[in-house]
């Protein structure tokens, strides 16, 4: 009992294996949990819910703060395309249109009253409301919406990883860590309904 003994720390390596492990191993119960569900199709729209979720977290982080440099604005293009088709239904309708007007009516006649953090929402209204019908319903609904949703989250988590300064800090710094997290969840959906539609 003379000898003490020390247990051995992991590295960051390793801690970084063992959570891409933990991340394998829910991403197959995802998909068995989710073909006891209902299909594929089931995974695909429950995907759609949180990364369009996610967007929109990061679109309210950015307009609170997360200030960065980033080009946040392609976080409205992504909502459009990934957003859940009863929201999407409800918006184009005579819904939308009000809210759009009211924005736009407010935006035109007091612009001193029209806060700086609804410039956003207040675009993607608009763009939810005049699309063409072509784009809304035909590209929004097929392999071209989910490549562009994969594009911009691609396009993000690069750039954030630039901006923290590498991989590892994106992860580790306690500051970043939702935010990246926010990125991640942006690549769910497109991955996800890539490999369903391939499959």
């Amino acid at each position: 009992m003379g000898k003490m003994e020390y247990l051995a720390m992991k590295t960051d390596q390793e801690l970084l294996n063992d959570d891409f492990n933990e991340l394998k191993m829910a991403a197959k119960k995802l998909m068995n949990h989710a073909k006891k569900l209902g299909g594929l199709g089931f995974g695909t729209t429950f995907l759609k819910w949180v990364s369009s979720f996610a967007a929109i977290y990061l679109l309210i982080l950015d307009r609170t703060n997360w200030k960065t440099k980033m080009l946040t604005a392609l976080l409205v293009p992504y909502i459009f395309f990934s957003f859940p088709s009863i929201f999407f239904k409800l918006l184009r309708g005579e819904v939308g249109k009000w809210i759009a007007f009211v924005a736009v009516v407010l935006r035109l006649f007091f612009p001193r009253h029209f806060p700086d953090w609804l410039d956003m929402p207040a675009s993607l209204i608009l763009l939810l409301v005049v699309t063409p019908n072509f784009i809304a319903h035909t590209l929004r609904d097929g392999l071209v919406g989910i490549i562009i949703c994969l594009a911009i989250g691609c396009y993000l988590l690069q750039e954030h990883i630039r901006a923290s300064g590498g991989f590892r800090n994106s992860f580790t710094q306690s500051s970043g860590i939702s935010n990246s997290v926010g990125i991640v969840l942006l690549l769910v959906y497109p991955i996800w309904a890539l490999v369903t539609h391939f499959l």
